[in-house]
């Protein structure tokens, strides 16, 4: 913004206000200053502008041509900022705000949409939006304020965040039937230790849950047959996991609770571990500091609503 600009800005009401009413004493009236001090005004105006903008008589003032464009223009912002105004009010009466959201593919698949479903519900006003990425991705956005809320897994350090658990989550290692039935006749060792022979498959080094799993390899001292000979295929998204398990191209690390249906119908089998992966927490994530966000409030409270209720229908 231009200094005349600024210089101008308190002047243009003024202006506006006695090109309106035609008359000085009138305008005065309505914004509840001095004739004097709107006088002053309007000549500064046109001092800073080097240009005339009213005739004055003594039946009051007229806008010359110059004014007349001046005023079409400044009246023009005014309805803008005025039109503005109404809409922000209008949104607040209805409760109208935006959310933005961080989540990876599978949480939002398999975890966000019954939150999604309740708030649309409660909230149909409120403007969504979904950035899709990994936990870590989702913290950095957070930290840039460029979503206001992520669903993710719980991170092992989250200093400046909140972190409303949904509860545990547990990795497991699934196949086919038919897989397992091919590698134990290709190799009949395997029967005791089928990592060591199966193709292994795992989400990126990008993903939370990789980290989680590459502690567990580490600790239990598992894959290092697959590691050297380069048997490990690792894959961008949880769905791409199960579903590449379900074609039988090997052993995935997934999340039990996003492949019950398969284990019930024994499309997948659960590769049993002598030493369990370690469950983990998945919850909503958001800065502290997010007093001024209504809709992050609203949706945060609606959580811990829908989290208690699940709560107290498993322990009953």
């Amino acid at each position: 913004m231009s200094e005349l600009v600024e210089q101008n800005l308190p002047l243009y009401h003024i202006f506006n206000a006695v090109a309106e009413t035609g008359n000085i004493s009138h305008a005065a009236k309505d914004l509840y200053i001095s004739q004097p001090a709107i006088s002053k005004a309007i000549t500064r105006l046109e001092e800073n502008l080097d240009t005339k903008l009213f005739e004055r008589s003594s039946r009051g003032v007229t806008l010359t041509d110059e004014g007349r464009t001046l005023y079409d223009q400044t009246s023009a912002a005014f309805r803008h900022i005025k039109k503005a105004e109404d809409t922000l009010r209008h949104n607040n009466e209805l409760g109208i705000g935006h959310l933005r959201i961080g989540v990876s593919t599978t949480l939002a698949r398999y975890v966000l949409l019954p939150y999604l479903k309740e708030f649309t519900k409660h909230y149909p006003h409120i403007r969504i939006s979904i950035s899709c990425q990994s936990t870590y991705q989702t913290l950095a956005l957070l930290s840039a304020k460029k979503v206001d809320i992520g669903l993710i897994g719980q991170p092992s350090r989250l200093e400046s965040y909140e972190f409303d658990s949904l509860g545990a989550i547990e990795d497991i290692f699934v196949a086919t039937p038919e897989y397992m039935e091919n590698l134990y006749k290709r190799h009949p060792e395997a029967k005791s230790n089928p990592f060591e022979y199966a193709n292994i498959m795992l989400l990126d080094q990008e993903n939370i849950s990789r980290h989680h799993i590459d502690e567990y390899m580490r600790e239990n001292e598992l894959f290092t047959g697959q590691l050297m000979s380069g048997r490990i295929l690792e894959v961008s998204s949880m769905d791409l996991l199960i579903e590449f398990s379900k074609v039988s191209l090997g052993i995935a690390c997934v999340i039990k609770q996003f492949v019950e249906e398969e284990l019930k119908d024994k499309t997948l089998t659960e590769i049993k571990l002598k030493n369990p992966v370690r469950k983990r927490e998945i919850g909503f994530s958001y800065l502290r500091d997010t007093s001024d966000n209504e809709a992050v409030k609203m949706f945060t409270d609606l959580v811990h609503k829908m989290r208690d209720k699940k709560n107290k229908q498993e322990e009953e």
